[in-house]
């Protein structure tokens, strides 16, 4: 395991330095996924390991890439931006999981999320309830471009993010549990496409640091299928949404070069 705590040039958390992450950086939740979205990148390496924290650093299309792990919910993916930030990124993809909340929006579809409900308690901390949690539109378009060129399957819309995984699923075992089920009938209503836990954060947090966030999901199941009766398998393969942030990176790359955006 690499353990750089002794050395006071890296990030207390994520242990990366200046000059070892991209200005573009790929985000998963989890850390198992880290090596498996680098190998989408030429000469991928292991930067950092720490705690939830995985880093790798490759190349694509000549541009130097990272991938992040994040962990699970708004806190540790608060910290994993502001000391990615910190070493020189800009741009930033979430890849993750999701459950589907719209009849349509079926298991092994993916989402771009083009804002998310902020029904966590991270992103308080950094913006009033009413300042909006909105990706970043150039991210959010390459994703979309990404996705039609895979031929996905593309859910484009408002994510709920939420802080407790079971407050979700069994939300009548909660002593707040009405105002869980009554507020999750409500994004239902509203048409919020799918529920996850980070992207709410990121987009926060982001609009806060002055940087370019945007996020894809792939839909596990659905339990609004579920309690219907209809089809609704469970999928874990998370191939789809990773090959679609390496499109939308390859697509933001080209789009870069051509309006002169450098790296600050």
């Amino acid at each position: 395991m690499i353990n750089y705590s002794e050395d006071p040039d890296r990030l207390y958390h994520i242990q990366t330095a200046k000059g070892e992450v991209g200005r573009y950086v790929i985000l998963p939740g989890d850390p198992g996924r880290c090596e498996k979205i680098a190998a989408y990148l030429d000469e991928p390496k292991l930067i950092a390991k720490n705690r939830e924290y995985v880093t790798y650093t490759g190349c694509l299309d000549g541009e130097k890439v990272s991938v992040t792990s994040t962990g699970i919910g708004g806190p540790s993916a608060a910290i994993a931006m502001e000391e990615l930030v910190q070493c020189g990124a800009d741009t930033f993809l979430r890849v993750g999981t999701s459950g589907g909340m719209q009849l349509d929006v079926k298991s092994g579809d993916i989402v771009v999320a083009t804002g998310a409900i902020r029904m966590e308690g991270t992103s308080k901390e950094y913006a009033p309830i009413e300042y909006p949690a909105v990706a970043d539109f150039a991210v959010t378009d390459a994703l979309i471009r990404g996705a039609k060129k895979l031929d996905a399957v593309c859910h484009v819309g408002v994510v709920q993010c939420k802080d407790s995984f079971y407050g979700q699923h069994t939300p009548e075992t909660k002593p707040v549990g009405y105002e869980l089920l009554n507020k999750w009938d409500a994004w239902v209503k509203c048409g919020c496409l799918a529920s996850e836990m980070e992207s709410a954060a990121l987009f926060i947090v982001g609009s806060t640091l002055r940087v370019r966030v945007g996020t894809v999901l792939l839909v596990v199941a659905n339990q609004e299928r579920a309690k219907k009766n209809l089809p609704n398998p469970v999928v874990h393969d998370t191939d789809l949404p990773i090959r679609t942030a390496i499109e939308a990176v390859r697509i933001l790359i080209q789009d870069d070069k051509k309006e002169g955006r450098k790296d600050e």
